[in-house]
């Protein structure tokens, strides 16, 4: 879909702020000249490289259109600047442009964008190399905070060699300091409102299952307990636990669709809801939902850890809008050559059985305890000799290996590439599908359905043939939790890189952009470091769920689940939000609009609505307006808020919205009254 989307930017001119050219100032009211180079520019972000004074990025003249600055700063978009003016600088004066030395052929596009104390003062329009540099002199008296911005102009960050040239600022008071980025104070805002004491069945209304494979279901249900589970046309082989919701046995052998009416009861009232049981070859007829270890506990992670998280999904009421994994990750193994006593051993028995590392004891008594709670376990190897955190992995055990994933009980298996790069021969697309061909195989002949999430960062395009050799979900970028975020935090990168691949999609065959990282979450580059809280705004926490449920990726928390609070369950538990990812017609989201200021993602839905995305990445406010022909829709539509799971009215050929910093609207939209 194409779309003529339209953005406003809201802003009210700060006190003294405006747009004046040279001849307007006083030359006698000027005062102390203090250029951009002589500040401490390890405060200025950049995409690639270091920023230079009076070079560009590469250490080159300064060079924009053919014409040469002596002076001035070189970045590198995505590139941001803090400058604290304290309101002692009255003017500053900069001619920006894409550096024509190093333009990769004439492929550079940058906009260059100045903010005053949060207010958008001007704009450079999106310039391309070659394009003669443009002049900004502008009178900041009295603002507090100036903000330099170079963006990549919404085509990715290639060749955009930014230059501030003869950038410099006109000071009669208080000399200009750069500072880091502050954190954005927002008020922690519950919008999502606290489900009702009558039942409401969530989760998805569509399950695949393998032919007599084993079959384990919790019921996702919010509402007052103690509840009354029952079900109408369950097919023979499972079994309903009426007080715990839980459905076990073994899939039906005749492949089918098996529709059960669910009902739900309590003091309060009753919900029924149509479940509709696939058995055949697909698995994951919707995103996988779960936690994973990694980005909380790294190489610290236990058995007992495990099941703590396990305790939490079930306790939070996280279990109750449809997360049933419990993944371990990496470090469950031996170690070779370790120091620590808990991680040495003998890789693997004489029999060739892999080994647990003394964290981790009797794994089958680990994953009874996870699958009597009605939840699944999932875990962690790789092809190759070793895995990422150099701990022992499948490679010529893969048959052996997964036999023993199996009869520990296990649901879910991530394999990671790794140490497999000194295996594969080259890096062409046969090397690259090779190990996850050989271990797909295997999994589809084990008497035990394994989610099979493909961990190779994007290699090869694998979005295009991930689900060929067996794969249900593949990682479409590296990790995110390694992402460093410049205007905009690394979730972002990740999401937009993402979410270009949304025609790959469909039930069984998902894009996964890695986990959600909110919470109490550590950090990737200190793996020693304790979880901290993040450091998104709520805002942003807001965008990034919403982003990932309308990408149709799979949800997988991957915080500290012991230091879950009231808002983060708000986040990760609203149940409208949740059935945009788990919707049974399988869309990912389609991007229909992608700008440095916005982004606009609409997901067409099972029952024929459409859910929609407005995310503002500007750094102000701004009113986004989506029209219905482009979403190719028309007629009256009933829009729905999402996150305050309220209608907002009945539009007719588009609908308007302000959209805050960082933030995000998430519709639904439904034809008709």
């Amino acid at each position: 879909m194409a779309a003529s989307v339209s953005i406003r930017r809201v802003f009210t001119a700060a006190v003294g702020v405006m747009i004046m050219t040279v001849s307007q100032f006083n030359p006698a009211a000027r005062g102390e000249e203090v250029r951009l180079g002589e500040l401490d520019l390890s405060k200025m972000t950049v995409g690639w490289g270091e920023p230079v004074v009076d070079l560009s990025i590469q250490k080159k003249p300064l060079t924009i259109a053919g014409q040469k600055f002596d002076k001035g700063v070189g970045s590198h978009a995505d590139s941001v600047m803090y400058v604290e003016l304290a309101g002692g600088s009255k003017g500053f004066s900069v001619y920006v442009g894409v550096d024509d030395v190093e333009a990769g052929g004439g492929t550079g596009s940058i906009e260059f964008r100045v903010y005053g104390d949060g207010k958008l003062i001007w704009s450079s329009g999106i310039m391309k190399a070659g394009q003669a540099a443009k002049k900004l002199d502008v009178d900041v008296s009295g603002v507090k905070t100036l903000v330099l911005v170079a963006n990549s102009a919404g085509d990715g960050a290639d060749f955009d060699h930014a230059d501030w040239a003869e950038a410099k600022f006109e000071v009669t008071g208080a000399r200009p300091k750069s500072v880091d980025a502050p954190i954005i104070k927002e008020e922690k805002v519950i919008i999502t409102p606290r489900p009702g004491p009558e039942p409401r069945i969530n989760g998805p209304g569509v399950y695949g299952s393998r032919p007599g494979s084993p079959f384990i279901y919790r019921i996702p249900c919010t509402g007052v307990r103690p509840m009354e589970f029952s079900a109408e046309k369950m097919p023979a082989g499972l079994k309903l636990d009426t007080q715990t919701g839980i459905i076990a046995g073994q899939a039906p052998k005749k492949p089918g669709q098996y529709k059960v009416t669910l009902t739900a009861a309590n003091g309060n009232g009753r919900a029924k809801r149509i479940f509709k049981i696939v058995v055949g070859d697909t698995l994951a007829l919707t995103p996988p939902m779960g936690w994973n270890h990694w980005y909380t506990w790294y190489n610290r992670i236990t058995a007992e850890k495990m099941r703590q998280a396990a305790d939490v999904m079930i306790d939070s009421g996280m279990a109750d809008f449809g997360y049933q994994f419990v993944n371990i990750d990496d470090c469950w193994m031996i170690k070779p050559g370790s120091n620590d006593p808990e991680l040495q051993g003998e890789n693997r028995k004489p029999d060739g059985t892999i080994n647990t590392n003394a964290r981790f004891g009797d794994m089958k008594a680990m994953t009874d305890y996870i699958h009597a709670k009605g939840l699944k376990a999932g875990l962690y190897t790789g092809p190759g000799p070793t895995t990422c955190a150099g701990f022992v992995a499948s490679y010529q055990h893969e048959q052996q290996d997964a036999e023993t994933f199996a009869e520990w009980g296990f649901d879910f298996l991530k394999y990671d590439w790794c140490s497999y790069g000194q295996i594969a021969k080259d890096s062409s697309l046969d090397e690259l599908k090779k190990p996850y061909i050989l271990m797909g195989d295997i999994l589809k002949k084990l008497d035990r359905d394994f989610i099979f999430n493909l961990c190779q960062y994007g290699m090869g395009n694998v979005w295009e043939w991930g689900g060929e050799v067996g794969g249900h979900c593949w990682r479409t970028t590296g990790d995110l939790g390694l992402e460093r975020g410049t205007n905009l935090p690394g979730f972002y990168r990740i999401g937009l890189s993402n979410a270009q691949h949304w025609q790959y999609a469909k039930p069984g065959q998902w894009n996964d952009p890695d986990y959600i990282l909110i919470g109490y979450v550590g950090n990737a580059h200190n793996i020693d470091e304790p979880p901290t809280p993040t450091t998104l705004t709520p805002n942003e926490q807001y965008s990034y769920m919403s982003m990932w449920c309308l990408m149709a990726a799979p949800l997988f928390y991957s915080g500290d689940m012991a230091m879950l609070d009231e808002f983060t369950l708000n986040i990760l538990c609203n149940a409208e939000v949740i059935e945009v990812d788990q919707d049974a017609l399988g869309r990912q989201a389609q991007p229909i609009l992608q700008t440095e200021q916005a982004l606009v993602l609409a997901k067409p839905m099972e029952d024929g609505s459409l859910a929609v995305g407005l995310f503002n990445l500007d750094e102000v406010a701004a009113t986004i307006a989506v029209d219905w022909e482009q979403l190719g829709i028309k007629g009256k539509q009933r829009v729905r808020d999402l996150w305050r799971q309220k209608d907002l009215g009945v539009f007719e050929n588009n609908y308007e919205t302000q959209v805050p910093r960082h933030g995000v609207a998430m519709l639904r939209l439904f034809a008709g009254k």
